[in-house]
């Protein structure tokens, strides 16, 4: 029986159960319900999480449990048969195995025995019928596929009877819990409050457990490179050393993707703060209600845009347009016709990125200015002020804040943007200052060094790690600074 199939009996199971429960209750209050603790729904409500909840965490127990087990009985079989081998390889082999039982429905009776012979080449017959194959295959693979299959196939029946079961009997300990003076109330209450609870640390772990991976290959690779020579180093050339020649080694300096990171994170801002935050001011105070309602919604839309399509509309239009205008206005000055702005450069890159920042903060700043309250404005001209001078002296040191933060979490998505500088901005990691030539960043080298069937055993894939938590320390203090801030000042406009 497939897991959805047994999820779906225990929830007509809790339903079941619910239905009993809450009749049996209204049996008991022999019409008045004063005589109950709690209303007939939460004695069914009762039932029903004892129906449910243990049969769902048995199977959740199970499904995380019991492929760890067949894997390594599996693997167990195949060291007693193969001579021994590396983990990398053992688990290549294990996949080839997984792959084999996965395709053994689709080979005759006949095709199956030759295979566990050894007479017929099972990679190219599997190949054939859509079933591809890692490496080549031998009789002690398809055994072990074999053994796969029945182990994970009594796996199964015996999930499904133990589910089915422990459901069973919590729908009979729930219904039998069911009396005049039970807190059936209580109970549920409790099992939403872990439920609330656990849903709120998730957010906690999941971030517990990114940081603590990162971390752990991070330590990894500092075993193997100077953490001085990591974030010092100037030069940006991570390579395998060739055998016996210590010249060759790899050069890990962070300063040069930090740098193109900063930079063209700054030429972005540049660009979108001004557009947004003008863009803000005109909606919250001079648009009519027509207009705000058309306007910001369309400026939204512009946030709903994948990277990737930035990207797109960076290396076919703005690039392009900005290498020929540069070409036609240097040939109007000097006569020569050769381009300084090149099509791939943090200009390019920052001024697309900058477009796709602009409903941020036009959309946040515009929150925080229409939350200013009204008094003030009224206030500020009742005293004579115009409208531009009540914005200028009332209005924006009010909001000031709060639009500080707001920048603070523009320029954090900024500096973790990826597909715009890799399309935009080129790959080349260099320290420079001229916009008009192209850099790179940190997530771009990470997509770099990730990209590929690599082993994460060499300093050349384990520095990604290096440059992940290093853009998430950047990223989390500029978070940490723009909550400061909004919480260090909010209440003095309040």
């Amino acid at each position: 029986m497939t897991t959805s199939a047994i999820i779906m009996i225990i929830i007509g199971l809790g339903i079941v159960t619910y239905l009993v429960g809450r009749a049996r209750a209204v049996t008991l209050s022999q019409g008045k319900l004063s005589n109950m603790h709690s209303r007939p729904v939460y004695y069914g409500a009762y039932a029903a999480i004892c129906a449910m909840l243990p049969a769902l965490a048995v199977l959740v127990v199970w499904l995380i449990a019991a492929p760890i087990v067949v894997e390594k009985a599996v693997k167990t079989s195949l060291s007693e048969t193969t001579q021994e081998i590396s983990v990398a390889t053992g688990n290549l082999t294990f996949g080839t195995v997984r792959a084999i039982a996965g395709g053994l429905t689709k080979l005759t009776p006949e095709e199956l025995a030759r295979a566990k012979a050894g007479e017929i080449n099972l990679r190219e017959i599997l190949g054939a019928r859509g079933v591809p194959l890692a490496s080549e295959t031998d009789p002690a693979m398809v055994a072990a596929a074999e053994d796969y299959n029945a182990l994970n196939a009594t796996s199964r029946m015996a999930m499904t009877g133990v589910v089915l079961l422990v459901g069973l009997l919590g729908a009979a300990f729930g219904l039998r819990r069911i009396a005049a003076r039970f807190r059936a109330r209580n109970g549920v209450e409790r099992v939403i409050l872990v439920a609330l609870i656990a849903a709120s640390c998730i957010a906690i772990l999941t971030t517990v457990g990114i940081v603590g991976s990162m971390l752990s290959e991070t330590l990894r690779f500092f075993a193997s490179v100077s953490p001085s020579e990591f974030f010092f180093g100037t030069v940006w050339d991570p390579r395998f050393s060739a055998a016996g020649n210590a010249n060759s080694a790899g050069q890990f300096g962070l300063l040069p993707l930090l740098a193109g990171t900063l930079y063209i994170a700054f030429v972005a801002m540049l660009f979108a703060v001004p557009i947004g935050l003008f863009a803000a001011i005109y909606m919250a105070e001079y648009a009519s209600p027509m207009l705000r309602s058309t306007a910001k919604p369309l400026l939204e839309v512009l946030a709903g845009i994948p990277s990737i399509v930035y990207g797109f509309f960076a290396l076919i239009t703005v690039g392009p347009f900005l290498r020929d205008l540069s070409a036609n206005l240097n040939g109007l000055v000097t006569g020569n016709y050769q381009s300084f702005i090149q099509a791939q450069s943090v200009l390019t890159a920052g001024l697309v990125m900058g477009i796709m920042l602009i409903p941020f903060v036009s959309s946040l700043s515009d929150d925080i200015i229409t939350q200013v309250p009204r008094a003030m404005r009224d206030g500020s001209l009742g005293l004579g002020a115009t409208r531009s001078e009540t914005i200028k002296r009332v209005i924006l040191p009010a909001a000031l804040p709060g639009i500080v933060g707001a920048l603070l979490l523009t320029a954090s998505r900024a500096v973790g943007e990826t597909m715009i500088v890799v399309l935009a901005a080129g790959v080349a990691a260099r320290m420079q200052l001229n916009p008009f030539e192209p850099m790179t960043t940190v997530t771009v080298k990470i997509v770099n060094q990730l990209t590929g069937d690599l082993e994460f055993t060499s300093p050349q894939t384990l520095v990604a790690f290096a440059l992940g938590i290093t853009l998430f320390v950047i990223t989390l203090c500029l978070n940490i600074y723009a909550l400061y801030i909004v919480r260090k000042y909010r209440e003095q406009y309040e």
